[in-house]
């Protein structure tokens, strides 16, 4: 009620001013600020003014600054929201606005059914990737090219190209990839093996005439570059993904198989060891380096227009089969649309980005300022980046899409947890190119197919090994060398038929020669007293007849025919 008094007051008193007052009061609220925007357009307005307008004055002046406030607060960007390079994201360093996914289920990682029933031992664990219909079709294809090109061939045989590709296999567990193939066959510096299963002569010109399609259909070439082994390329790479289930984390990368001659698709990759060569995108288990899905880069299609955006295309082509899975890839292949669309097929994305991606803020690119071992994260709805500065000057941006928290370890280094799930599953396809590269099978070769062939024969032989080992996991359990007996095992079992067909006396002697060599390795008996000593002393040796222990001094030599 006193309120209410005094305010009409005011209004009395606020009447009878003279015209002047009311001016200087106008002018004073003026330089206070307390105006509404349209009273600045023309001074005219204000002396236009009448009565009513001053009456009620204040009012109109709360209300107005209340408007000026509130604009003001709309203007004034936020900041804890970062805006990207292209103004398209909004970026948050909390990860309250992500949101939360469950991961699908997938099937059991390991051997499928269809493999595990047909693996009882290394052989047949090989033959499940180089199966009869690749072998056949190889044997036909190598027999025309050996009847159209020479009178003396004689045809081929899937058992001798069994026995051919055993020698490979032995060659590579013997580390004789750079030795000519005459010292593996010489007298001297040769290996028993490698004669009594196949002459150097006919090794040499399987060699020569192995082929994987039919040569007399040169149009081919022009439609695929691929054509000279397309058709076999594609019918084992299914058959990799139809005997293993990938665990949840995959990776993708590339590998460069050496090859210096003539190819319309060789690559020049410095980083490299090999440096020249062709180059194969490769998905791999991330904890068995399985190798699930290869493809050949062959370069420009010859259609003449380039493919743009390389690696998100090849990665999703690599994960067409996939889902729910999470894809690990390096610089050259993540990108925020890679993982917009894997998301889409319900798989997720975690690799290292460039930091000239124009979706990324200025904060996280910026290191100025910043001290070592020190992070900051970005969040979306579906994206979190971190940035990571392991020492000074160097900054490390990862992206994912399956971490929804800025956790960080608490170790020395204090590393993100995204960065810890990168390291251990990044290096899935370059430990299947040092696993194969260990016992490989390459020899020089004049023709890229062949490259290929032998590329192919290390990974199904790396294939058959974890399979073998994922059925049989207390086979030689104990041994560090698993893959190296695996091989030479597989590599006997390929030659041995033939070495049965060619000589079989020589094979039943070779046989006998390795039991009696195990039996050597094998333990001795615990040395004995002499049956015939009355004082203490040990006996190395037993008599032929009774088998009693005896010392020197009880023993006699004497002559076979005595």
């Amino acid at each position: 009620m006193l309120k209410k008094i005094g305010r009409e007051e005011q209004q009395a008193i606020q009447a009878s001013e003279s015209p002047e007052d009311s001016e200087s009061d106008n002018s004073e609220n003026e330089l206070a600020g307390e105006f509404s925007p349209d009273d600045t357009d023309d001074s005219t307005k204000e002396d236009s003014s009448d009565s009513e307008e001053k009456g009620s004055s204040d009012s109109e002046e709360e209300k107005s600054s209340d408007a000026v406030a509130v604009q003001q607060k709309h203007e004034e960007p936020d900041a804890t929201v970062w805006t990207s390079k292209d103004k398209k994201l909004m970026w948050h360093p909390t990860h309250e606005v992500a949101g939360h996914y469950a991961h699908p289920r997938i099937p059991t990682p390991g051997p499928t059914l269809y493999a595990c029933a047909r693996l009882t031992s290394p052989e047949s664990a090989f033959a499940l990737f180089i199966d009869d219909e690749i072998v056949e079709q190889i044997v036909e294809m190598t027999n025309l090219q050996g009847l159209r090109t020479s009178n003396r061939w004689s045809l081929l045989t899937p058992q001798e190209l069994r026995a051919y590709i055993g020698l490979l296999l032995l060659a590579g567990v013997y580390r004789s990839r750079h030795e000519a193939t005459s010292s593996l066959w010489g007298e001297k510096t040769g290996r028993p093996l490698f004669a009594n299963a196949m002459s150097h002569r006919r090794f040499a010109e399987i060699n020569g005439m192995l082929r994987f399609h039919n040569v007399q259909k040169p149009k081919q070439h022009h439609a695929n570059k691929l054509s000279p082994i397309s058709e076999l390329w594609s019918r084992w790479n299914f058959r990799l993904q139809k005997m293993y289930n990938v665990g949840r984390d995959v990776c993708v990368d590339e590998q460069l198989i050496a090859f210096r001659g003539r190819c319309n698709f060789k690559q020049y990759m410095p980083s490299k060891p090999a440096k020249y060569g062709i180059k194969i995108w490769a998905l791999c288990d991330a904890q068995t380096s399985y190798a699930y899905h290869l493809e050949v880069y062959t370069g420009k299609p010859p259609n003449g227009t380039r493919e743009t955006n390389v690696g998100m295309c090849v990665v999703l082509r690599l994960t067409d089969s996939l889902e729910g899975h999470t894809v690990t890839t390096d610089n050259f292949f993540t990108s925020i649309p890679l993982a917009q669309e894997l998301k889409k097929k319900r798989n997720y994305l975690l690799g290292t980005i460039r930091k000239n991606k124009p979706e990324l803020p200025s904060k996280l690119t910026k290191i100025t300022g910043r001290k070592p071992l020190s992070s900051i994260f970005g969040f979306t709805r579906d994206l979190a980046v971190v940035s990571y500065v392991p020492k000074k000057g160097k900054n490390v941006l990862l992206l994912s899409t399956a971490h929804k928290a800025p956790k960080v370890d608490n170790g020395d280094e204090r590393k993100p947890q995204m960065i810890l799930d990168y390291n251990k599953s990044k290096g899935a396809v370059d430990h299947l190119g040092q696993a194969c590269g260990t016992y490989s099978t390459r020899r020089r070769a004049q023709r890229w197919p062949m490259s290929l062939f032998f590329h192919m024969l290390d990974i199904s032989a790396f294939n058959a090994c974890v399979l073998y080992k994922a059925v049989n996991p207390s086979w030689n359990a104990k041994k560090r060398y698993i893959r190296r007996l695996f091989l030479e095992e597989l590599g006997n079992s390929l030659i041995m038929p033939e070495v049965l067909r060619r000589k079989p006396e020589t094979a039943a002697g070779e046989k006998q020669a390795a039991e009696q060599q195990h039996e050597a390795a094998a333990p001795t008996t615990k040395r004995k007293q002499c049956h015939l000593c009355t004082e203490k002393r040990i006996a190395s040796n037993a008599c032929d007849k009774c088998g009693n222990p005896m010392c020197r001094k009880h023993m006699k030599n004497i002559c076979k025919n005595c």
